[in-house]
């Protein structure tokens, strides 16, 4: 199975930034949409952003105009900038193919934290 390492998560007061990194294979990166997804507590995981291979955002109407999707196929890695956090932004944040595939597994994820 196929699996991403996401990365760059911590803890941040609200109104701060953070930038998230996705590593994975090439054959991936350059066949496929990729997507950053997010988990909270007690929830279910939901969609954050995607970004198609010629590079084409899409964004969730919770994040639009405050998180930035990129992908950099030279290094097979996608990027999530997050900017003026809120700490309903407070989830586990993974990557995957957009939409997600069942034979990519899903990783670790990265803890983002948004507190005072």
């Amino acid at each position: 199975q196929v699996q991403f390492v996401e990365s760059g998560g911590g803890l941040v007061q609200p109104g701060g930034s953070l930038r998230l990194s996705c590593a994975g294979s090439k054959t991936i990166f350059s066949n496929y949409a990729m997507g950053w997804y997010r988990q909270a507590p007690g929830n279910q995981r939901e969609w954050v952003a995607a970004i198609t291979s010629l590079g084409s955002p899409t964004y969730a109407d919770s994040v639009k105009g405050r998180f930035t999707i990129s992908r950099d196929d030279a290094n097979n890695t996608v990027y999530l900038q997050m900017n003026s956090l809120k700490p309903e932004d407070t989830a586990v944040y993974y990557c995957n193919t957009d939409p997600p595939r069942a034979w990519v597994r899903w990783g670790q994820g990265t803890q983002v934290t948004v507190s005072s």
